[in-house]
């Protein structure tokens, strides 16, 4: 009777962890900065539709994924706002650079709330931002861990802002808190990308950094060095190169920089 118990037990256990391996079979991890959520939300739900793996995404600003990442975070794709993060991890040699493609580009703009005046402030040097503002600040990611906040410090600079600036400034934890802060009507003016604008009808774009202004602004895309589904995960970054995915990022304003692979569908 015991042996019989046993062989049973033995059996149920089996039968939980095969069923656990599957269910770990079917999931992709993705982190990603948070400027992608809403193409690589709908990308990922299509994904799922087709296919019955489970996609999650881990969004917030690339510095501070990237220090997940380190830490052992079990990311099996990494999507960064800049190509300095992915360097950073690249580096420790914790992403697969075989697997590394840059895919998308962005824009820098100033935006200010839907229902402010009409500005007519143009981003060139000899602009004086800091007394557009007012008593009001300028709401913007931290340059030590958000791209876009870095991009914003180089392009201030660039146009001969920045250091009256320093005073003025509400640093956020990622972009989409710098758009928070404008959209609420907390800060007059805002710098976000300008996917982040075109999708928060609560802010209008004022005006557009010039492409010189700032480093390029470069999505690149890569694996995790030991990604805990490494076949799963591959896949979903051949999918996140391919036409159908290329359409959804467009949509969203992003620029295509990529090369496609076969659409599977």
């Amino acid at each position: 009777m015991l042996t019989s118990i046993l062989r049973l037990s033995f059996v149920a256990i089996f039968l939980i962890a095969s069923t656990l391996a599957r269910a770990a079979d079917d999931t992709v991890t993705v982190f990603a900065a948070i400027s992608l959520k809403q193409p690589l939300d709908k990308i990922g739900e299509d994904y799922t539709k087709k296919t019955g793996i489970k996609v999650v995404f881990s969004y917030g600003a690339s510095g501070a994924l990237a220090k997940q990442i380190e830490n052992g975070a079990p990311a099996g794709i990494f999507a960064s706002a800049d190509t300095k993060w992915m360097d950073y991890l690249a580096g420790k040699k914790l992403i697969d650079p075989a697997s590394r493609v840059n895919l998308l580009g962005n824009d820098l703009v100033l935006i200010a709330p839907s229902d402010a005046p009409p500005s007519d402030l143009r981003l060139e040097p000899g602009i004086k931002l800091a007394k557009a503002l007012g008593n009001g600040r300028l709401a913007m990611g931290n340059p030590a861990t958000v791209p876009a906040g870095e991009y914003a410090e180089a392009a201030l600079r660039k146009i001969g802002n920045w250091d009256a600036l320093q005073s003025k400034l509400a640093m956020t934890e990622n972009v989409r808190g710098a758009l928070a802060f404008v959209a609420r009507g907390e800060a007059p003016f805002g710098i976000v990308y300008k996917t982040d604008a075109v999708g928060e009808p609560k802010v209008k774009i004022i005006a557009t950094f010039p492409t010189g202004s700032h480093p390029p602004i470069v999505y690149p895309f890569a694996l995790t060095a030991t990604p805990a589904n490494n076949e799963a995960a591959s896949a979903f970054l051949r999918i996140l190169q391919s036409k159908s995915a290329q359409d959804v990022f467009v949509r969203a304003g992003f620029k295509w920089i990529g090369h496609h692979t076969k659409d599977p569908f």
